[in-house]
Protein backbone atom coordinates (compact mmCIF):
# COMPACT_ATOMS: atom_id res chain seq x y z
CA UNK A 1 0.00 0.00 0.00
CA UNK A 2 2.61 2.28 1.20
CA UNK A 3 4.41 1.37 -2.41
CA UNK A 4 1.44 2.69 -4.51
CA UNK A 5 0.62 5.77 -2.16
CA UNK A 6 4.64 6.62 -2.73
CA UNK A 7 4.08 6.42 -6.67
CA UNK A 8 0.38 8.23 -6.71
CA UNK A 9 2.12 11.13 -4.42
CA UNK A 10 4.83 10.76 -7.11
CA UNK A 11 2.62 11.41 -10.24
CA UNK A 12 0.69 14.05 -8.20
CA UNK A 13 4.06 16.16 -7.78
CA UNK A 14 5.03 15.79 -11.04
CA UNK A 15 1.25 16.66 -12.35
CA UNK A 16 1.06 19.77 -10.26
CA UNK A 17 4.98 20.98 -11.63
CA UNK A 18 3.71 20.35 -15.33
CA UNK A 19 0.96 22.38 -15.08
CA UNK A 20 2.17 25.49 -12.77
CA UNK A 21 3.70 28.26 -14.45
CA UNK A 22 4.78 28.38 -17.85
CA UNK A 23 4.64 24.85 -18.80
CA UNK A 24 1.30 24.21 -17.36
CA UNK A 25 -0.03 27.13 -20.06
CA UNK A 26 1.98 25.28 -22.86
CA UNK A 27 0.00 22.03 -21.70
CA UNK A 28 -3.33 23.01 -21.99
CA UNK A 29 -3.27 24.86 -25.00
CA UNK A 30 -1.82 21.49 -26.83
CA UNK A 31 -5.10 19.75 -24.64
CA UNK A 32 -7.10 22.31 -25.70
CA UNK A 33 -6.10 21.87 -29.60
CA UNK A 34 -6.32 18.38 -29.46
CA UNK A 35 -10.00 18.85 -27.63
CA UNK A 36 -11.12 20.75 -30.77
CA UNK A 37 -9.99 19.00 -33.40
CA UNK A 38 -11.20 15.84 -31.58
CA UNK A 39 -15.04 17.13 -31.45
CA UNK A 40 -14.55 19.00 -34.59
CA UNK A 41 -14.25 15.61 -36.05
CA UNK A 42 -17.14 13.80 -33.68
CA UNK A 43 -20.95 13.23 -34.01
CA UNK A 44 -21.08 16.29 -31.87
CA UNK A 45 -19.30 18.30 -34.37
CA UNK A 46 -22.64 20.20 -35.27
CA UNK A 47 -23.24 21.01 -31.98
CA UNK A 48 -19.57 22.70 -31.53
CA UNK A 49 -20.33 24.58 -34.52
CA UNK A 50 -23.64 25.73 -33.57
CA UNK A 51 -22.44 27.22 -30.00
CA UNK A 52 -19.69 29.30 -31.25
CA UNK A 53 -21.18 30.59 -34.56
CA UNK A 54 -25.15 30.38 -34.24
CA UNK A 55 -26.84 33.92 -33.53
CA UNK A 56 -27.24 34.92 -30.19
CA UNK A 57 -31.15 34.93 -28.92
CA UNK A 58 -29.88 38.83 -27.64
CA UNK A 59 -26.39 40.49 -27.30
CA UNK A 60 -26.36 44.29 -26.05
CA UNK A 61 -23.70 44.99 -28.76
CA UNK A 62 -25.12 44.55 -32.59
CA UNK A 63 -21.68 43.71 -33.78
CA UNK A 64 -21.28 40.72 -30.91
CA UNK A 65 -24.11 38.57 -32.17
CA UNK A 66 -22.25 35.18 -32.18
CA UNK A 67 -20.27 33.54 -29.10
CA UNK A 68 -17.27 33.02 -31.72
CA UNK A 69 -17.60 37.30 -32.30
CA UNK A 70 -17.94 37.53 -28.62
CA UNK A 71 -14.38 35.62 -28.56
CA UNK A 72 -12.47 37.62 -30.71
CA UNK A 73 -13.48 40.68 -31.28
CA UNK A 74 -14.28 41.03 -27.21
CA UNK A 75 -11.95 38.29 -25.08
CA UNK A 76 -9.32 38.93 -27.05
CA UNK A 77 -8.80 42.53 -27.24
CA UNK A 78 -7.99 41.79 -23.30
CA UNK A 79 -5.33 39.33 -24.81
CA UNK A 80 -3.69 41.98 -27.17
CA UNK A 81 -3.77 44.39 -24.05
CA UNK A 82 -1.79 42.12 -22.07
CA UNK A 83 0.77 41.92 -25.01
CA UNK A 84 0.57 45.40 -25.31
CA UNK A 85 1.81 46.00 -21.40
CA UNK A 86 4.40 43.10 -22.04
CA UNK A 87 5.82 45.05 -25.13
CA UNK A 88 5.60 48.43 -23.37
CA UNK A 89 7.62 47.07 -20.22
CA UNK A 90 10.17 45.26 -22.51
CA UNK A 91 10.59 48.88 -24.31
CA UNK A 92 10.93 50.98 -21.11
CA UNK A 93 12.24 48.76 -18.71
CA UNK A 94 13.39 45.29 -20.08
CA UNK A 95 15.63 43.55 -22.79
CA UNK A 96 14.47 46.10 -25.63
CA UNK A 97 15.42 49.50 -23.65
CA UNK A 98 18.13 50.01 -25.50
CA UNK A 99 19.40 50.02 -28.56
CA UNK A 100 22.08 47.46 -27.91
CA UNK A 101 20.06 45.28 -26.48
CA UNK A 102 16.88 45.72 -29.36
CA UNK A 103 19.31 44.89 -31.95
CA UNK A 104 19.56 41.30 -32.37
CA UNK A 105 15.87 40.27 -31.22
CA UNK A 106 14.61 43.21 -33.93
CA UNK A 107 16.70 41.46 -36.84
CA UNK A 108 15.62 37.83 -35.56
CA UNK A 109 11.96 38.42 -35.50
CA UNK A 110 12.03 40.61 -38.68
CA UNK A 111 13.64 37.83 -40.85
CA UNK A 112 11.30 35.30 -38.19
CA UNK A 113 8.28 36.92 -39.82
CA UNK A 114 9.75 37.97 -43.85
CA UNK A 115 10.77 34.59 -44.52
CA UNK A 116 7.64 32.44 -43.71
CA UNK A 117 5.66 34.98 -45.36
CA UNK A 118 7.76 34.89 -48.95
CA UNK A 119 7.34 31.03 -48.44
CA UNK A 120 3.60 31.37 -48.42
CA UNK A 121 3.33 33.49 -51.12
CA UNK A 122 5.42 31.59 -53.18
CA UNK A 123 3.03 28.24 -52.49
CA UNK A 124 0.11 30.83 -53.08
CA UNK A 125 0.99 32.18 -56.64
CA UNK A 126 -0.85 34.42 -57.98
CA UNK A 127 -4.04 33.41 -56.90
CA UNK A 128 -5.35 36.80 -55.30
CA UNK A 129 -7.98 35.22 -52.77
CA UNK A 130 -4.81 33.19 -51.51
CA UNK A 131 -2.42 36.03 -51.44
CA UNK A 132 -4.24 37.43 -48.00
CA UNK A 133 -3.12 35.06 -45.74
CA UNK A 134 0.40 35.59 -46.36
CA UNK A 135 0.78 36.78 -42.57
CA UNK A 136 -0.32 33.47 -41.03
CA UNK A 137 2.56 31.94 -40.35
CA UNK A 138 4.47 35.05 -39.47
CA UNK A 139 3.29 34.73 -36.08
CA UNK A 140 4.71 32.98 -32.95
CA UNK A 141 2.25 32.14 -30.16
CA UNK A 142 4.44 33.12 -27.20
CA UNK A 143 2.74 30.80 -24.40
CA UNK A 144 2.91 27.74 -26.72
CA UNK A 145 6.91 28.35 -27.27
CA UNK A 146 7.55 29.60 -23.90
CA UNK A 147 5.74 26.28 -22.26
CA UNK A 148 7.24 24.08 -24.46
CA UNK A 149 11.04 25.47 -23.54
CA UNK A 150 10.09 25.56 -19.72
CA UNK A 151 9.12 21.40 -20.23
CA UNK A 152 12.69 21.07 -20.41
CA UNK A 153 13.60 22.83 -17.70
CA UNK A 154 17.29 23.17 -16.64
CA UNK A 155 18.55 21.41 -20.36
CA UNK A 156 17.68 25.21 -22.14
CA UNK A 157 20.24 27.96 -20.18
CA UNK A 158 17.97 31.35 -18.59
CA UNK A 159 19.89 33.31 -21.37
CA UNK A 160 17.57 31.06 -24.26
CA UNK A 161 14.59 31.36 -22.82
CA UNK A 162 14.68 35.64 -22.60
CA UNK A 163 15.83 35.58 -26.04
CA UNK A 164 12.89 33.53 -27.46
CA UNK A 165 10.76 35.71 -25.49
CA UNK A 166 12.12 38.90 -26.24
CA UNK A 167 11.59 37.52 -30.17
CA UNK A 168 8.10 36.86 -29.54
CA UNK A 169 7.43 39.86 -28.26
CA UNK A 170 9.14 41.98 -31.16
CA UNK A 171 6.92 39.23 -33.33
CA UNK A 172 3.77 40.42 -31.85
CA UNK A 173 4.39 43.75 -32.10
CA UNK A 174 4.79 42.98 -35.98
CA UNK A 175 1.80 40.93 -36.10
CA UNK A 176 -0.03 43.79 -34.11
CA UNK A 177 0.86 46.33 -36.75
CA UNK A 178 0.00 43.82 -39.38
CA UNK A 179 -3.21 43.14 -38.17
CA UNK A 180 -3.81 47.12 -38.45
CA UNK A 181 -2.18 47.79 -41.71
CA UNK A 182 -3.49 45.08 -44.36
CA UNK A 183 -6.55 43.62 -42.19
CA UNK A 184 -8.50 47.15 -42.02
CA UNK A 185 -10.95 47.90 -44.77
CA UNK A 186 -13.91 50.07 -44.60
CA UNK A 187 -13.00 52.85 -42.18
CA UNK A 188 -16.16 54.55 -40.35
CA UNK A 189 -14.52 58.33 -39.74
CA UNK A 190 -16.64 59.41 -37.26
CA UNK A 191 -15.76 56.24 -35.03
CA UNK A 192 -12.79 56.42 -35.86
CA UNK A 193 -12.41 59.98 -34.85
CA UNK A 194 -14.31 59.31 -31.56
CA UNK A 195 -11.41 56.44 -31.21
CA UNK A 196 -8.97 59.31 -31.81
CA UNK A 197 -10.64 61.76 -28.83
CA UNK A 198 -10.32 58.68 -26.59
CA UNK A 199 -7.02 57.97 -26.85
CA UNK A 200 -6.38 61.95 -26.36
CA UNK A 201 -7.97 61.52 -23.17
CA UNK A 202 -6.08 58.28 -22.40
CA UNK A 203 -2.75 60.08 -23.22
CA UNK A 204 -3.90 63.37 -21.34
CA UNK A 205 -4.50 61.01 -18.25
CA UNK A 206 -1.36 59.07 -18.00
CA UNK A 207 0.27 62.45 -18.53
CA UNK A 208 -1.84 64.19 -15.81
CA UNK A 209 -0.66 61.42 -13.39
CA UNK A 210 -3.94 59.74 -13.03
CA UNK A 211 -3.28 56.82 -10.98
CA UNK A 212 -6.45 55.16 -10.51
CA UNK A 213 -6.79 51.93 -12.59
CA UNK A 214 -10.77 52.55 -13.24
CA UNK A 215 -10.05 56.01 -15.30
CA UNK A 216 -7.74 54.03 -17.34
CA UNK A 217 -10.30 50.87 -17.69
CA UNK A 218 -13.55 52.82 -18.34
CA UNK A 219 -11.53 54.82 -20.94
CA UNK A 220 -10.34 51.80 -22.78
CA UNK A 221 -13.92 50.22 -22.92
CA UNK A 222 -14.80 53.40 -24.35
CA UNK A 223 -11.73 53.43 -26.97
CA UNK A 224 -13.01 49.25 -27.77
CA UNK A 225 -16.57 50.26 -28.42
CA UNK A 226 -15.49 52.76 -30.77
CA UNK A 227 -12.59 50.99 -33.07
CA UNK A 228 -15.16 47.74 -33.06
CA UNK A 229 -17.43 50.39 -34.61
CA UNK A 230 -14.83 52.04 -36.99
CA UNK A 231 -13.80 49.54 -39.39
CA UNK A 232 -10.50 49.17 -37.50
CA UNK A 233 -10.41 45.20 -35.42
CA UNK A 234 -11.49 46.09 -31.74
CA UNK A 235 -8.10 44.54 -30.75
CA UNK A 236 -5.73 46.86 -32.06
CA UNK A 237 -7.86 49.10 -29.13
CA UNK A 238 -6.37 46.55 -26.23
CA UNK A 239 -2.64 47.68 -27.34
CA UNK A 240 -3.70 51.53 -27.56
CA UNK A 241 -4.70 51.10 -24.60
CA UNK A 242 -2.04 49.33 -22.75
CA UNK A 243 0.97 51.59 -24.40
CA UNK A 244 -1.12 54.51 -21.97
CA UNK A 245 -0.82 52.60 -18.85
CA UNK A 246 1.53 54.50 -17.15
CA UNK A 247 5.17 52.92 -15.94
CA UNK A 248 6.42 55.07 -13.34
CA UNK A 249 7.63 52.48 -11.23
CA UNK A 250 7.63 53.88 -7.14
CA UNK A 251 9.58 51.30 -4.70
CA UNK A 252 9.33 48.57 -7.44
CA UNK A 253 5.56 48.80 -8.32
CA UNK A 254 4.14 50.23 -10.97
CA UNK A 255 -0.27 50.32 -12.52
CA UNK A 256 1.24 48.64 -15.40
CA UNK A 257 3.16 45.80 -13.44
CA UNK A 258 0.28 45.04 -11.24
CA UNK A 259 -2.11 44.99 -14.22
CA UNK A 260 -0.04 42.89 -16.02
CA UNK A 261 0.24 40.18 -13.08
CA UNK A 262 -3.40 40.24 -12.53
CA UNK A 263 -4.61 39.30 -15.92
CA UNK A 264 -1.83 37.04 -17.10
CA UNK A 265 -2.84 34.19 -15.62
CA UNK A 266 -6.68 34.96 -16.75
CA UNK A 267 -5.69 35.05 -20.17
CA UNK A 268 -2.95 31.96 -20.34
CA UNK A 269 -5.34 29.62 -18.54
CA UNK A 270 -8.68 31.42 -19.56
CA UNK A 271 -8.94 33.75 -22.63
CA UNK A 272 -6.41 32.10 -24.93
CA UNK A 273 -7.49 28.51 -24.41
CA UNK A 274 -10.98 29.55 -25.17
CA UNK A 275 -9.61 31.14 -28.59
CA UNK A 276 -8.22 28.51 -28.91
CA UNK A 277 -10.72 25.66 -28.56
CA UNK A 278 -13.33 27.89 -30.54
CA UNK A 279 -10.82 28.38 -33.59
CA UNK A 280 -8.83 24.96 -33.84
CA UNK A 281 -11.48 22.91 -34.47
CA UNK A 282 -10.79 21.83 -38.15
CA UNK A 283 -13.69 19.16 -39.47
CA UNK A 284 -11.25 16.76 -41.40
CA UNK A 285 -14.20 14.71 -43.32
CA UNK A 286 -13.65 14.57 -47.35
CA UNK A 287 -10.16 16.16 -46.76
CA UNK A 288 -7.78 13.88 -47.82
CA UNK A 289 -3.91 13.36 -47.98
CA UNK A 290 -3.78 15.78 -51.55
CA UNK A 291 -5.74 18.59 -49.68
CA UNK A 292 -2.48 19.34 -47.79
CA UNK A 293 -1.02 20.54 -50.68
CA UNK A 294 -3.48 22.72 -51.41
CA UNK A 295 -1.75 26.44 -51.69
CA UNK A 296 -2.79 27.92 -48.30
CA UNK A 297 -2.17 24.69 -45.56
CA UNK A 298 0.92 23.97 -47.53
CA UNK A 299 2.23 27.46 -47.31
CA UNK A 300 1.52 28.13 -44.12
CA UNK A 301 2.78 24.74 -42.90
CA UNK A 302 5.71 25.25 -44.67
CA UNK A 303 6.18 28.99 -43.62
CA UNK A 304 6.00 28.18 -40.02
CA UNK A 305 7.92 25.02 -40.01
CA UNK A 306 10.56 25.88 -42.53
CA UNK A 307 10.29 29.57 -42.73
CA UNK A 308 10.36 30.68 -38.74
CA UNK A 309 13.53 28.72 -38.42
CA UNK A 310 15.44 29.79 -41.46
CA UNK A 311 14.20 33.51 -40.72
CA UNK A 312 15.35 33.49 -37.28
CA UNK A 313 18.33 31.22 -37.21
CA UNK A 314 19.89 32.57 -40.38
CA UNK A 315 19.56 36.24 -38.84
CA UNK A 316 21.42 35.08 -35.70
CA UNK A 317 24.26 33.51 -37.73
CA UNK A 318 24.62 36.36 -40.04
CA UNK A 319 24.57 38.99 -37.06
CA UNK A 320 27.15 36.99 -34.86
CA UNK A 321 29.27 36.72 -37.66
CA UNK A 322 29.26 39.79 -39.28
CA UNK A 323 29.76 41.51 -35.68
CA UNK A 324 26.73 43.01 -35.85
CA UNK A 325 25.69 41.32 -32.41
CA UNK A 326 26.45 38.40 -30.34
CA UNK A 327 24.30 35.45 -30.20
CA UNK A 328 23.16 34.78 -26.77
CA UNK A 329 25.52 33.95 -23.78
CA UNK A 330 25.42 30.81 -22.93
CA UNK A 331 23.36 28.80 -25.79
CA UNK A 332 25.14 26.84 -28.10
CA UNK A 333 24.31 27.09 -32.34
CA UNK A 334 22.02 23.78 -31.70
CA UNK A 335 20.40 25.52 -28.98
CA UNK A 336 19.91 28.20 -30.44
CA UNK A 337 18.27 26.23 -33.69
CA UNK A 338 16.07 24.23 -31.22
CA UNK A 339 14.93 27.81 -29.89
CA UNK A 340 14.31 29.04 -33.97
CA UNK A 341 12.20 26.14 -34.41
CA UNK A 342 10.02 26.37 -31.58
CA UNK A 343 9.56 30.19 -32.86
CA UNK A 344 7.54 28.37 -35.61
CA UNK A 345 4.48 27.38 -33.34
CA UNK A 346 1.93 29.61 -34.62
CA UNK A 347 -1.69 28.66 -33.08
CA UNK A 348 -3.14 31.82 -31.02
CA UNK A 349 -1.96 34.49 -33.80
CA UNK A 350 -1.81 32.92 -36.93
CA UNK A 351 -4.71 31.43 -36.26
CA UNK A 352 -6.34 34.78 -35.36
CA UNK A 353 -4.69 36.41 -38.80
CA UNK A 354 -6.22 33.31 -40.51
CA UNK A 355 -9.60 34.25 -39.58
CA UNK A 356 -9.11 37.86 -40.66
CA UNK A 357 -7.67 36.91 -43.98
CA UNK A 358 -10.21 34.98 -45.45
CA UNK A 359 -13.72 36.13 -43.97
CA UNK A 360 -15.74 35.19 -47.04
CA UNK A 361 -14.25 31.89 -47.69
CA UNK A 362 -15.18 29.36 -44.62
CA UNK A 363 -12.94 27.01 -46.72
CA UNK A 364 -9.82 29.08 -46.81
CA UNK A 365 -10.07 29.71 -42.89
CA UNK A 366 -10.32 26.00 -42.50
CA UNK A 367 -7.33 25.48 -44.60
CA UNK A 368 -5.37 27.91 -42.63
CA UNK A 369 -6.62 26.37 -39.49
CA UNK A 370 -4.79 22.91 -40.81
CA UNK A 371 -1.85 24.85 -41.79
CA UNK A 372 -1.30 26.40 -38.35
CA UNK A 373 -1.74 23.31 -36.42
CA UNK A 374 -0.10 21.13 -39.03
CA UNK A 375 3.66 23.36 -39.03
CA UNK A 376 2.63 24.03 -34.97
CA UNK A 377 2.89 20.81 -34.51
CA UNK A 378 6.27 19.84 -36.56
CA UNK A 379 7.69 22.86 -34.87
CA UNK A 380 6.73 22.28 -31.60
CA UNK A 381 8.10 18.30 -31.69
CA UNK A 382 11.42 19.19 -34.24
CA UNK A 383 12.28 22.06 -31.64
CA UNK A 384 11.70 19.94 -28.31
CA UNK A 385 13.85 17.39 -29.86
CA UNK A 386 16.47 19.54 -30.71
CA UNK A 387 16.95 21.50 -27.55
CA UNK A 388 16.86 17.69 -25.28
CA UNK A 389 19.90 16.35 -27.41
CA UNK A 390 21.42 19.59 -27.89
CA UNK A 391 24.25 20.36 -25.49
CA UNK A 392 25.22 23.69 -23.98
CA UNK A 393 28.73 24.95 -25.36
CA UNK A 394 31.83 24.64 -23.55
CA UNK A 395 32.49 26.50 -20.70
CA UNK A 396 35.14 28.52 -22.43
CA UNK A 397 33.23 29.24 -25.48
CA UNK A 398 31.85 33.05 -25.50
CA UNK A 399 29.58 34.45 -28.36
CA UNK A 400 31.66 37.06 -30.37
Amino acid sequence: MSTHKHFASRIARRFTKLMGGEAGAGVLLIAVAVGAMAIANSPWQHEYHAIFHHRLAWSPIGRLDTLHACINDGLMAIFFFVVGLEIKREVLDGELSSAARRRLPVVAAAAGMAVPALIYLLAAGDAQPMQRGWAIPAATDIAFAVGTLALLGKRVPPALRLFLLTVAIVDDLGAVAIIALFYTSGIDLAWALGAMAVLALLVAANRGGVDRAWVFVLLGVALWYCVLHSGIHATIAGVLLAFTIPLRLARGDSMLLRLEHALVPWNSYLIVPLFGFANAGVALAGIGPGALFSPVPLGVALGLFVGKQAGIFGAIVMADRSGFASRPAGASWPQLWGMSTLCGIGFTMSLFIGALAFPQSPLLVEEAKLGVLLGSLFSALLGYAILRLAKAPPAQESPR
